[in-house]
This record gives structure tokens, C-alpha cells and sequence, in this order.
């Protein structure tokens, strides 16, 4: 991904990077020539250490969840995969029957389509963060229930701290109903950016939707390109 950034990009850095030290406990920043001289030595892998950390630690913290029933059903728990320093995050909602053999999110067919999306945006899964409203996988791959996602929401939220990225790219109707607290349809919520605790928020027809509807993938190519200029991504 590139690293320069238009004016909303700065501005969305400055404010991911004080949310960052915020957290650190920091009531505010000596900007005096010495203490500018120290920031500059600061690196991208001391960075990257401290937030993989802290997901490191709410991944500990979440063990082996038995907070509601999907723990007798599941084979493992998939916390999440890609860069823990990531500008971007994709949330879906469930764990689907072949990420729950395999350990890691979005690898059957709609996640293979996930996949092809990412590479459109010049990104691969490894540039980004991927992970779903609830850890588990739910029987016959049924949509997750009301105490099963508040149940993990928890940790999902947790894990958006850790990780404040730029954008979060939420993945079908229950992801972003679940993140954005309304009932209203994905059809009326996609294509704009909505907020989640300062964090712009794209929602997208899930790659699922896509796969049985392809007159929607253009639609949603036009919500990724939107993406795509937030992060200064050049489109086309």
C-alpha cells in the first residue's frame, strides 16, 4: 500500500496515531527539538511489535471461549488473520465450515472472491486485517445468533482498538448491522461512509451476496474504489 496520503489521509493518520498514544496513558506530547530528534527514531517494526501484542493479548484473553453454545459446535477458534498494523480492516460476520477446518478466515469460495477484490486494489491478504463479528462457526453455517455475537463482540471491538486502522470495509448485512447498531438494510447502507468510534466505515454486499447475485459487483466495485481513495489507493 502506498505510503503517501491525500488530506483526508493525513488528517485520518494524525488521528489513528493519537488514538494510538492515547492508550499509552499520554496527556499530551513535548514537541521541543530533542523530543523531535527521539520521535524521528522511532521505527515502523517497534510499531508493529507493540500492536501485535496487544492482539496477542486479547487473543489470550479469549482462550478457549466457551461464552455461548458455538463452542460445542466449532473445531477451532479463528481470532483473525493478516497485518496487525493494517490501514484497512474487512469484518464478515461467521466463521464458514472451511475456515473452521483450515484456521484462518474467508478461504472458501467467497473468500477466494475476497481475495480477487484485494488484488484489484493492488493489496493481498497480508497488507490487510481480516475477521468476523463472532469466532466460531455456527452449525450448517447459519447466520450467528443475538447472544453468540454479543457473546464476541467484545473481542472484535477490542481488536479494532488494537489494531485503529483507517477504514473498516464491513462485509454483508449482519456485520455492519451488528458494528453500526441499526436494522436497516445493507442495500440502503452501502455505497457511504458511516462512523464506528471515529473510524470510517464502508460497508459492501458480503462476496457471499456477490457470488449469488453478479449484478451487484458493480455496485460494490464502486464502494471499493471508494476505499480506495480514502487510503490514496490510485483507481484505475
Amino acid at each position: 500500500m502506498t505510503s503517501s496520503f491525500t488530506a483526508h489521509g493525513l488528517i485520518d493518520e494524525l488521528i489513528r496515531s493519537l488514538r494510538q498514544i492515547a492508550k499509552q496513558g499520554w496527556l499530551g506530547i513535548d514537541c521541543s527539538s530533542e523530543a523531535l530528534l527521539i520521535i524521528e527514531k522511532w521505527g515502523k517494526k517497534k510499531e508493529v511489535t507493540r500492536v501485535s501484542d496487544t492482539l496477542a493479548y486479547i487473543q489470550k484473553d479469549l482462550g478457549q471461549c466457551q461464552r455461548c453454545a458455538l463452542c460445542q459446535s466449532r473445531t477451532r477458534i479463528i481470532f483473525g488473520s493478516g497485518d496487525p498494523n493494517a490501514k484497512l480492516m474487512f469484518i464478515g460476520a461467521e466463521i464458514e465450515s472451511e475456515d473452521d477446518l483450515k484456521g484462518e478466515p474467508f478461504l472458501g469460495e467467497a473468500g477466494q472472491l475476497l481475495t480477487r477484490i484485494l488484488a484489484a486494489m493492488k493489496l493481498t491478504r497480508k497488507d490487510v486485517y481480516l475477521s468476523n463479528i463472532v469466532k466460531c462457526c455456527p452449525p450448517n453455517n447459519r447466520n450467528p445468533q443475538k447472544p453468540e455475537i454479543d457473546a464476541c463482540k467484545p473481542f472484535l471491538e477490542r481488536q479494532i482498538a488494537a489494531i485503529a486502522p483507517l477504514v473498516i470495509c464491513s462485509l454483508g448485512g449482519l456485520a455492519t448491522q451488528t458494528l453500526l447498531k441499526t436494522d436497516q438494510p445493507i442495500s440502503k447502507l452501502r455505497g457511504r461512509f458511516c462512523d464506528f468510534n471515529g473510524i470510517k466505515v464502508m460497508p459492501i454486499f458480503h462476496p457471499a451476496e456477490l457470488l449469488r447475485h453478479p449484478e451487484k459487483k458493480r455496485d460494490t466495485w464502486m464502494d471499493i474504489q471508494e476505499i480506495m481513495r480514502r487510503l490514496n489507493i490510485p483507481v484505475g
